[in-house]
C-alpha cells in the first residue's frame, strides 16, 4: 500500500492528486502552499478551456459540448500560450547578424571597464518640466504691470520673475545615490 502523509485524510481528492504528481515528478520537499497555488492554475485552465469550447459549440449550433469543441479549445490555448523557438539555423545567422556589429569602445579608469556614458544606463534618464503658470492671470498681471510702469518708470522685482516662471524649465537629476564611503 502506498505511503500516507500526515494530513492525507483530510485533503480534497484533487489536492491528493496534484500532491501525487509532485511526489512522481520527484519532487518531495515543498511548502504546502504550492499544492493550493497548482490547484487555483488547474481549476482557472480548466474553465478557460470549457468557457472557450463553449463559445465554439454555440458557434457551431451545438446543443452541447462535445470533445472536439474541447480538443479545438485546448489546442487553440496551446497555440497561443506556448511557442517553439525559432530553429537552430535562424539563431545562428541572427548572432552572425548582431555580431558583426562591433562593441563600444570602453573607457579607461580604475575599476569595471565601462562603456562610453551615452551608451550606459547611469546617465539622467529623466527631467521635470516645471508647471506653468495659467494663462489668463499671467496675461491680467501683465496688464496691471504694463499700466504701473507707465506710472512707474522702476517695475517691481516680482512682475520680472513672473515673466520668467512662464518658460518651462526641464531640470535633470541622476538615479545613482552617491554613497559615503
Amino acid at each position: 500500500m502506498a505511503e500516507r502523509e500526515e494530513g492525507d485524510e483530510e485533503l480534497p481528492r484533487d489536492a491528493k492528486i496534484v500532491k501525487s504528481l509532485l511526489k512522481s515528478m520527484g519532487v518531495r520537499e515543498y511548502e504546502p502552499r504550492v499544492v493550493h497555488q497548482f490547484l487555483e492554475l488547474w481549476y482557472r485552465y480548466v474553465g478557460d478551456v470549457l468557457t472557450d469550447a463553449l463559445v465554439y459549440s454555440e458557434h457551431a449550433g451545438k446543443p452541447a459540448i462535445d470533445c472536439d469543441d474541447v480538443k479545438l479549445a485546448i489546442q487553440t490555448k496551446v497555440n497561443f500560450s506556448f511557442s517553439q523557438p525559432p530553429p537552430r539555423e535562424v539563431l545562428l545567422e541572427l548572432a552572425r547578424t548582431r555580431n558583426k556589429t562591433p562593441l563600444p569602445k570602453s573607457i579607461a579608469g580604475p575599476g569595471i571597464p565601462l562603456p562610453p556614458e551615452q551608451d550606459t544606463l547611469i546617465s539622467p534618464n529623466y527631467q521635470l518640466a516645471m508647471p506653468k503658470k495659467q494663462i489668463s492671470q499671467t496675461v491680467e498681471e501683465t496688464e496691471e504691470d504694463e499700466e504701473a510702469t507707465t506710472t512707474n518708470p522702476n517695475p517691481p522685482q516680482e512682475s520680472t520673475t513672473d515673466m520668467q516662471m512662464q518658460t518651462p524649465q526641464k531640470v535633470s537629476f541622476p538615479l545613482q545615490a552617491k554613497r559615503p564611503r
